[in-house]
C-alpha cells in the first residue's frame, strides 16, 4: 500500500546514523513519515505542538520525542526551537555489537515522548555527539556508540517516572514488527508473516509474548489500526476505500473490526 503523504529523508544513503541541531527556521511542517529510520528529537527551547499519528503533543522543552519509521508526524511550532535531531537506520543497530545500547533503543524506541528532569545532564552528551558529525570525514564508530549510549542512558535515568518496567525484545519480534512496518500491503494473518519469518505461528506468538506480552495477533492488530487511524485522519478516502485497502474482502467486517478494537466505528473516529 502506497502512502498518500510525502516520506522525507534527512541522512545521506551511505550513513546509518546521524546527529545535529534542529533547525532553527522550522515552524510548520506538512504530515511526512521516514525513510526507513528512527528518529530521537530533543528541544530545549520552543512552544507549540507536534503531531505523531492521531495523538497531539504541547510542547514543554525540555522534552524528547520519539518517531518510529511507519508514523507520520509534523510540527505546528509557535517560537524558535533550540535542541539536536538524531536519526538512526537499522543499519547501525545491526553494526553494533553493544546488547546494551540495543536494549536502550528498544526501551525507548517504544515510546512517543518524555519530559526531561535534568536538562543540564544530557546537554553536553548532544553536543559531543553532534560534535562527531561535524565535516565530512568518517565518524568514529566507537565513540559514537559510546556517546549515544550514555545519553540514552541518562535520558532514561533522568525520566524515569515516565518509562515502564525494562523489557527484552527478541530478534524474531523485531524482525515482525520491521516486516509489518515495510511499505506494502497489510494481511490481516499472522500465519502468512510467520512464513515470510521462516518459523511457525506457535513460534513467532512466543517471542511476541516474551517481548511485550502480547500475541502476535494482538502486534498485528495494532498495527492494522494503526494504519486505518492515519488513512481516516490524513486522506479523504471512504471507509469501503480504507477497507479495501487493508485487505479485508467486506467494508461491514472492517468496521466491525475497528469498533471492537478501538470501541467506535471508523466515520465516529473520523469526526473526533
Amino acid at each position: 500500500m502506497s502512502h498518500p503523504f510525502p516520506i522525507k529523508n534527512k541522512i545521506e544513503e551511505e550513513r546509518a546514523i546521524k546527529v545535529a541541531p534542529f533547525k532553527k527556521n522550522i515552524r510548520k511542517t506538512t504530515p511526512h513519515t521516514h525513510q526507513n529510520y528512527f528518529e530521537l528529537i530533543y528541544l530545549s527551547k520552543g512552544s507549540g505542538t507536534h503531531y505523531i499519528d492521531y495523538h497531539k503533543f504541547r510542547i514543554h522543552p525540555p522534552v524528547v520525542f520519539f518517531i518510529r519509521k511507519d508514523q507520520i508526524h509534523f510540527w505546528d511550532l509557535l517560537s524558535e526551537p533550540e535542541g539536536y535531531v538524531v536519526i538512526i537506520k537499522k543499519l547501525f543497530i545491526d553494526r553494533s555489537v553493544d546488547s546494551e545500547l540495543r536494549s536502550l533503543l528498544s526501551e525507548l524506541g517504544g515510546l512517543s515522548t518524555l519530559r526531561v528532569q535534568d536538562a543540564p545532564s544530557i546537554d553536553p552528551l548532544f553536543k559531543l555527539l553532534s560534535k562527531e558529525f561535524e565535516g565530512t570525514g568518517e565518524i568514529n564508530f566507537a565513540v559514537v556508540e559510546g556517546l549515544l549510549k550514555a545519553l540514552l542512558a541518562k535520558i532514561r535515568e533522568v525520566a524515569t517516572p515516565y518509562i515502564g518496567k525494562e523489557r527484552y525484545k527478541g530478534d524474531l519480534y523485531h524482525s515482525y514488527i520491521d516486516l509489518l512496518s515495510q511499505p506494502g500491503e497489510l494481511r490481516n494473518q499472522v500465519a502468512y508473516y510467520a512464513a515470510k519469518l521462516h518459523t511457525t505461528p506457535q513460534n513467532l506468538n512466543a517471542a511476541c509474548r516474551k517481548a511485550v506480552a502480547q500475541s502476535a495477533s494482538v502486534v498485528l492488530a495494532d498495527h492494522i489500526i494503526s494504519e486505518a487511524k492515519r488513512l481516516l485522519i490524513y486522506t479523504d478516502h471512504t471507509v469501503s476505500q480504507i477497507a479495501f485497502e487493508l485487505q479485508f474482502n467486506d467494508p461491514s467486517h472492517f468496521v466491525k473490526y475497528f469498533k471492537r478494537h478501538t470501541l467506535q466505528t471508523p466515520a465516529s473516529f473520523r469526526r473526533l
